[in-house]
């Protein structure tokens, strides 16, 4: 399948079937590079028929114009800070150890940390969203739990009361948590309420709680709030940080990466 409208049809009758495709197992099936794959799939994203995520992509929901500007979008959110977002996963992976269990929360910068896990290491991982899951499945050496539930594509994000529940019964040593928002004031926010459980949920059942969060966010104050910068014990962001927010983190007590 050598010819791109070959390979153009098949990934688009793959979309329309699953819902999502692989860029590492269509270029196996089509017998392609993987650049071809990816070339192939951002021409699908430009005609809105697909949603580039990390690994692979999805199949594109349309969102009106008029209510666009208004939506968290990840694929708007994705092309922000990748650098940033990347050096703040790297610094993020460090911490963690053989034998962990962690909890990896949604997001456009949790989805970089995936590349960075020691692929060697033994660690138990609950996830909740699309984008980390294709990072992570292919290693034998994690187990991982989805918690599941109802599909959000404008976060790539499962979430369910019984998801939250399962979390809540569970325990882990740490759980990486995203934001959007980071006030003095009015606390760690998040884009959508439907966040907001499950976020929780993830903070309460971990030993150590880690803020990844670019400097962006910070001074920031999106609509759901989930938690304060107290409840965290580490947060890692990157140099772009105000100074008043390192003297406030650090007058906290939670220990301040810099990356």
């Amino acid at each position: 399948m050598a010819n791109r409208r070959d390979r153009i049809d098949y990934i688009t009758n793959t979309l329309s079937l699953r819902g999502l495709v692989n860029i590492r197992e269509l270029s196996d099936k089509l017998e392609v590079s993987e650049m071809t794959i990816r070339r192939d799939l951002d021409l699908l994203a430009k005609e809105n028929i697909a949603q580039i995520i990390h690994g692979g992509a999805i199949l594109k929901k349309s969102i009106s114009p008029e209510n666009e500007k208004d939506v968290y979008l990840i694929t708007k959110e994705e092309s922000q800070m990748i650098r940033e977002k990347m050096k703040i996963c790297q610094m993020a992976a460090s911490l963690i150890e053989p034998n962990d269990i962690i909890i990896i929360d949604t997001g456009t910068t949790t989805e970089h940390l995936p590349k960075f896990i020691p692929p060697s290491i033994p660690l138990t991982i609950i996830c909740f969203a699309l984008n980390v899951l294709f990072g992570l499945y292919e290693n034998k050496n994690f187990k991982i739990i989805m918690t599941g539930g109802y599909f959000h594509d404008n976060t790539l994000m499962f979430e369910s009361p019984e998801g939250v529940e399962f979390i809540k019964k569970v325990r882990a040593n740490k759980a990486f948590i995203t934001a959007a928002g980071v006030d003095e004031k009015l606390g760690v926010t998040c884009a959508t309420t439907y966040e907001v459980e499950t976020k929780k949920a993830a903070i309460e059942s971990s030993e150590t709680k880690i803020l990844l969060s670019d400097s962006t966010k910070f001074g920031k104050i999106r609509i759901a709030h989930f938690a304060d910068l107290k409840n965290f014990d580490i947060v890692i962001t990157d140099t772009g940080i105000p100074e008043e927010y390192q003297k406030y983190i650090k007058d906290l007590g939670i220990k301040l990466y810099l990356v």
